[in-house]
């Protein structure tokens, strides 16, 4: 296809699948002020939203393999359309109900959202290959959906900040719900299907290890903070999680269509890139409920925190989220002067600053902005980033599996980090409430805890990706993948 003929239908396609991406933003971003509210509503105390934000991220995790390969496989919009009908029905139940499990239930099911990037960053992919240089349409095309992503949460955040404390929770609670309902009517008649499919069957054995696994290893960490870390149960669960990666791993090897190939963990280009992916998921999806909780923390009571608002508290994130939005469309930027992989160590080298910068600054609500712009121009960098480097990197019948793993290990991360920071913040509550205090916050040295992970798994991250080869992520062709005819 000629250029001009692409760039019509292709542009189109990146309009609609932003406003996909701004109504990913308003659930991501819409709930985080009022978590505080949400716990009170469901008698809960702040230590246990982790349940929530941990139960979305582990389902979360065991989704997106399988939608990323039958996205490849049947189609990229048909699995869109699926995933958002599912987000739909979770989000709709949760205005309606003040029980903790149905709750947890509807919430960990609105996590379906998650496989929307990866299968649209596949689904552009797949289109710009025709114009002859997709690694820089992808990573520019990636930049402008994350940024519509970034602003659907500012919007979410500063919208849902104000009418928390104007209207009743279960009116505020229905807002994003009727935001996904005319998302799916935006997939269903605006968006065109991938060009080219793959076909096959799914690997049913394969997804079946894989989930079992990950429910293991999360489920571990659940009784660990649960019951403690001294509980057999917990650390029993989390070794047998582990130890189920070894047969899934030989069954993918030999299965001739596999769920994911394990080979591609192997290639010099992508297995930094993944274990990037699950380092950032620590700070970018197992850090927000901490953050919220500690700024909504009353200093005078507990002698830390900022003792913010709801209002107040969405703009700190929004704050958060503009400067992930400045980072996402910055990435192509300076990848061209840079490279890709250069840029990518900047990146997690800000995340990294930003959150250390928390261990001696944190006491006023100027400092914790600073901090989290700091983390957030390098955020959004990432967020943009990875899918579309596994893209560049992978072979082309893999693209969907390739984006899919970078959201599914950053899940992983996310999920692993939301347990153990839950148990960081549970631990010593007791000792760390000062007395006639009611004993809902978080201990202090579990908000350091957080701190100190998100800042050092974020370093490691950036010493990590010096080990990709200099020009991975770019048009030229990569050694260890023939060109595409």
């Amino acid at each position: 296809m000629p250029r001009p003929a692409l760039f019509g239908p292709l542009a189109a396609i990146v309009g609609f699948l932003a406003f996909v991406e701004f109504t990913s933003g308003i659930i991501q971003g819409y709930y985080t002020p009022m978590l505080t509210d949400i716990a009170r509503h469901l008698g809960i105390h702040d230590a246990d939203v982790n349940w929530l934000e941990g139960s979305q991220l582990a389902l979360s995790a065991l989704v997106v393999p399988a939608f990323a390969k039958l996205g490849d496989m049947v189609g990229h919009k048909r699995m869109l359309l699926i995933s958002t009908a599912i987000t739909a029905a979770a989000s709709l139940v949760l205005p309606f109900t003040d029980s903790f499990a149905v709750f947890l239930v509807a919430w960990a099911l609105q996590g379906f959202y998650v496989v929307w990037l990866p299968l649209e960053v596949a689904l552009i992919w797949s289109r710009s290959r025709a114009a002859g240089h997709p690694a820089s349409l992808t990573a520019k095309a990636a930049g402008v959906l994350v940024a519509a992503l970034e602003l659907g949460a500012i919007t979410g955040a500063l919208v849902g900040g104000a009418l928390i404390d104007a209207l009743p929770l279960t009116v505020v609670l229905l807002v994003p719900a009727l935001a996904v309902v005319a998302c799916f009517v935006v997939i269903r008649f605006g968006v065109r299907e991938s060009p080219d499919l793959a076909g096959g069957r799914l690997d049913t054995v394969g997804l079946t290890l894989v989930s079992l696994a990950l429910l293991a290893l999360t489920g571990g960490l659940s009784f660990l903070r649960l019951n403690g870390v001294g509980h057999p149960l917990g650390w029993s669960l989390v070794v047998i999680g582990i130890l189920l990666v070894v047969p899934f791993a030989r069954w993918e090897l030999r299965h001739p269509d596999p769920l994911i190939d394990v080979r591609m963990f192997r290639s010099p280009s992508l297995w930094p890139v993944f274990l990037t992916a699950g380092l950032f998921g620590v700070s970018v999806l197992g850090a927000q409920a901490p953050l919220s909780t500690f700024a909504r923390t009353d200093p005078e009571v507990y002698g830390y925190g900022l003792g913010t608002q709801g209002f107040a508290t969405s703009l700190l994130i929004g704050v958060y989220l503009i400067a992930m939005i400045a980072g996402a469309l910055l990435y192509p930027v300076a990848a061209r002067r840079l490279t890709p992989r250069i840029t990518l160590m900047v990146a997690a080298g800000l995340v990294a600053v930003g959150y250390l910068l928390f261990l001696p600054l944190h006491d006023t609500y100027a400092q914790t902005v600073t901090n989290m712009a700091i983390a957030g121009v390098g955020s959004g960098a990432l967020v943009a980033a990875l899918p579309a480097a596994a893209a560049a990197a992978a072979p082309a019948h893999q693209t969907g599996v390739a984006t899919g793993l970078t959201n599914s290990v950053k899940t992983v991360g996310g999920a692993i980090a939301s347990c153990v920071f839950g148990i960081a913040l549970a631990s010593h509550l007791a000792a760390g409430t000062p007395s006639g205090a009611e004993g809902t916050a978080g201990s202090f040295s579990g908000y350091v805890t957080v701190w100190l992970v998100c800042g050092l798994t974020a370093a490691v991250a950036a010493v990590l990706l010096a080990f990709v080869p200099r020009h991975a992520f770019s048009d030229a062709p990569m050694p260890e993948h023939a060109p595409v005819a």
